[in-house]
């Protein structure tokens, strides 16, 4: 069992129970799931760029990503029906809290005059979405391999009811919200 899931039994449900009133063990928020996505959109005039970055999600997520295609053509992007255009993985289980444990303890404090993150970035029902500008903050990419910097989307995806519940929840995790 991950670190960040043992936090979570013994420290976290206790808090969250007393801070909301909580009755039962099972109405606490928990980590459902957790989905990385990176778009390429210059995928469409370098298709090589696509098998790079499934090595390099692959080697984050601990799990082979899908490669996305594009489900209709835009002429005005050059894109056609079929075509690769980024990849995507959906983490769950322990695999899902060794990552959120990587992402908040090794990852985020890598980032370039870090200062938290944004408290805005809910969807009204629970699930966060984080954008990253470089997948190299993470240290299990080989930055000598990197041929571009390419960003990502992690959303995290709660079982909390409202957007207050699922802040608590990621902030007693470590989450390391701004102050605004």
């Amino acid at each position: 069992m991950s670190r960040l899931n043992d936090k979570y039994k013994s420290e976290v449900t206790p808090a969250l129970m007393k801070k909301f009133g909580y009755k039962n063990v099972h109405q606490v928020p928990n980590l459902v799931k957790v989905v990385l996505n990176m778009g390429l959109g210059e995928a469409t005039q370098n298709p090589k760029i696509i098998d790079g970055a499934v090595e390099e999600m692959t080697v984050i997520a601990g799990q082979k990503p899908v490669v996305t295609k594009a489900r209709k053509s835009i002429a005005a992007f050059k894109v056609r029906a079929g075509n690769s255009i980024g990849c995507c993985v959906t983490l769950r289980g322990e695999r899902m809290w060794d990552f959120m444990d990587r992402l908040l303890n090794v990852a985020l404090p890598r980032v370039r005059d870090f200062r938290g993150v944004s408290t805005k970035a809910f969807d009204g029902h629970g699930d966060y979405t984080l954008g990253l500008r470089e997948q190299t903050i993470f240290p299990e990419v080989d930055y000598d391999k990197v041929e571009k910097f390419k960003g990502m989307n992690v959303t995290v995806a709660t079982s909390a009811k409202t957007d207050e519940e699922a802040l608590a929840l990621l902030a007693a995790l470590g989450m390391p919200f701004r102050k605004s």
